[in-house]
């Protein structure tokens, strides 16, 4: 019996997916979310006129809106209901996270099990309606008064009711966004919010490959340059399949213990540390500061008459912070190493994680409970949190260098890229699981009736 099993979750496979009813019903599930996601995309707002909006869209390219509109599949382009996407509900939950590994009460609340869990979700959830609020005012106010400085009116009506009915869209297209992706967890495969986020980016590729391969027909891109394109990227994307799952395994022992058969044994596991703790956090938060300024000086240089000294200040700041720049490369690398070791340091607790070893009984051999434990585990977290930084370092500097010699948009930036790496390889995890747990049911079954017929 137990060598049947071992043997399953060996040689696990797709072979049996035709009899995991149960796994392609969430399949399906997940797939008819995702295609209301895209189908929201292409939803306006109302009172903008969308010939004037890719107009003025164009014009502001370069900045941080190149980055909520990858992850919002285009959405922030067009000006659907979903413009705004999920970023504000990601930002909460960061905020929120850092807030409860700084503020006692919010820490208390996050050891509190499934209630506190559900309580900061709640201040989540509010923080994002109080986030897509703000946004959606600055951006219906941006519009406004964009379009009437450049002498494109992109807003049909503008006002006061213009405004308050964009934000109140805007937060309805957020907060569905939101239920739909905690629809897809629940009752679909994979994480609801993430997968949201990567269909938006796969939305994007086409693109991509449109505007490269076009770029090789006019001859402004020689085809050498393209077959090395996809072989860097299919390269990124297996290094960072395999830095994705690296992990360094601690032993954990605990005291011996008597067995049914009389026999005192010592129970052994694993601590497993992921190499890339911080997950794809840094490059968002550094992407995200460097570009901000650049987004504001591009709004600002347009209220400005060019011949004043302020706008050659703007136009020097958006020469020196554009894509590929050297100062632009050296800060975008500068905040990744900064915010992986930063958000690491917020996610693991070494402190609390030896003292629930030490009141389960675990110990790493050679190393002392409590103090001398947690020291062991922030000496090799902050080891392999070196290895993590450059890894994240290196696969985002690169496509940005690429994407900048080339003259081509950040589409296929490397955040997106980790974005869908990590998103893809836990979905397929979680599908291998439903599987793994489909055949052990099926040998249980099998076993249970071979004991009635003996």
């Amino acid at each position: 019996m137990a060598s049947r099993v071992d043997n399953l979750a060996s040689n696990l496979s797709l072979a049996n997916f035709s009899k995991a009813t149960e796994l392609k019903q969430r399949i399906w599930f997940t797939v008819g979310a995702l295609i209301v996601f895209r189908f929201l995309s292409f939803v306006p707002l109302p009172g903008v006129n969308p010939l004037i909006l890719e107009t003025l869209y164009n014009q502001t390219r370069g900045g941080i809106l190149d980055l909520f509109n990858t992850f919002s599949g285009g959405s922030l382009e067009r000006m659907s209901l979903i413009a705004l996407g999920v970023m504000p509900y990601i930002t909460a939950s960061i905020v929120i996270q850092l807030a409860a590994a700084l503020h006692p009460t919010l820490m208390a609340l996050k050891k509190e099990g499934e209630a506190g869990r559900k309580k900061l979700n709640q201040y989540t959830r509010y923080g994002t309606v109080f986030l897509c609020a703000v946004q959606g005012w600055f951006l219906a106010s941006g519009l406004e008064a964009y379009g009437a400085q450049s002498g494109l009116q992109a807003v049909i009506d503008p006002g006061l009711g213009f405004r308050i009915m964009a934000v109140i869209n805007l937060i309805g297209g957020a907060m569905f966004l939101l239920w739909l992706g905690e629809q897809v967890t629940s009752r679909g495969i994979g994480n609801g919010v993430s997968l949201i986020i990567m269909a938006g980016i796969v939305a994007q590729f086409p693109t991509f490959a449109t505007q490269l391969f076009e770029g090789g027909r006019t001859g402004s891109i020689s085809a050498f340059v393209i077959v090395a394109f996809f072989a860097v990227i299919i390269g990124l994307v297996l290094f960072m399949c395999f830095m994705e799952r690296a992990q360094r395994r601690i032993l954990i022992q605990y005291p011996k213990r008597a067995s049914a058969q009389g026999m005192m044994q010592a129970e052994r596991s694993h601590l497993p540390l992921k190499l890339n703790t911080a997950n794809v956090i840094p490059p968002i938060f550094a992407s995200s500061l460097l570009l901000l300024p650049l987004t504001i000086s591009q709004f600002a240089g347009n209220s400005v008459s060019t011949g004043s000294k302020f706008y050659a200040v703007i136009q020097t700041l958006n020469q020196y912070l554009q894509h590929g720049a050297p100062l632009y490369m050296t800060l975008y690398a500068a905040g990744i190493l900064f915010f992986t070791f930063f958000y690491t340091a917020v996610v693991f607790n070494p402190e609390e994680t030896a003292e629930n070893l030490k009141k389960n009984g675990g110990f790493i051999p050679g190393i002392r409970p409590g103090k001398r434990t947690a020291e062991y585990l922030d000496y090799v977290l902050t080891r392999i949190t070196v290895i993590g930084a450059i890894y994240l370092t290196l696969v985002c500097v690169i496509p940005e260098y690429m994407f900048k010699e080339a003259g081509l948009p950040m589409i296929m930036g490397g955040t997106s890229l980790l974005i869908v790496v990590n998103v893809t390889v836990d979905t397929i995890s979680q599908i291998q699981s439903h599987l793994l747990a489909h055949q052990y049911g099926d040998l249980i079954k099998k076993a249970k009736l071979k004991g009635r017929l003996r």
